[in-house]
């Protein structure tokens, strides 16, 4: 079949960007349509934060999202046996998939972490080499939106830091 198509050049055309190729002999509406359907979410705020019981010890990482049509998302996850300030950078990490994922173009995160709030705002220059790596990845996802962040006091990240107490106590046991 796959040949045929070339011989008798049905839905052959040139590639233009980001485009969708057909490999049916006719179009199927729903795949165009499906691709018409993907939302761009314009603003979306997150709250991040990181933990671990010692430190190093077991970690967990906890999200809140908001600004999504389906209402706020909670993201709380096991990370292993981590320290805090890659606890805090996984949560970070975290937050900006997501809002690539969902094609926002703004995301504007709180955090506690002022270590991590510094290093990614450029006031502070990541020298740990087990740091460096999340580093460089969160800018390079910062890159794709347009991102901000703001250190914020523990108490105003509450629900985050109780997703990510959360997440490392469940998977302690």
């Amino acid at each position: 079949m796959h040949i045929k198509m070339h011989k008798l050049k049905i839905n052959c055309k040139m590639m233009k960007g980001n485009q969708i190729i057909i490999l049916t002999q006719k179009p199927d509406e729903r795949i165009l349509q499906t691709a018409a359907k993907i939302a761009v979410m314009p603003e979306l705020v997150a709250y991040v934060d990181g933990g671990c019981l010692g430190n190093p010890g077991p970690s967990g990482i906890g999200v809140v999202i908001s600004g999504c049509t389906s209402g706020p998302v909670r993201i709380a996850k096991w990370i292993g046996h981590q320290d805090n300030n890659v606890a805090e950078y996984a949560a970070l990490m975290e937050a900006l998939q997501y809002a690539v994922s969902l094609k926002a173009q703004k995301l504007h995160v709180y955090s506690d972490s002022e270590v991590m709030v510094r290093q990614m705002t450029g006031q502070y220059v990541c020298h740990s080499p087990r740091l460096y790596s999340l580093h460089w990845t969160c800018r390079k996802l910062a890159r794709a939106l347009k991102f901000s962040i703001s250190h914020v006091p523990r108490a105003h990240n509450a629900e985050a830091n109780g997703l990510a107490q959360s997440a490392l106590r469940r998977k302690k046991k």
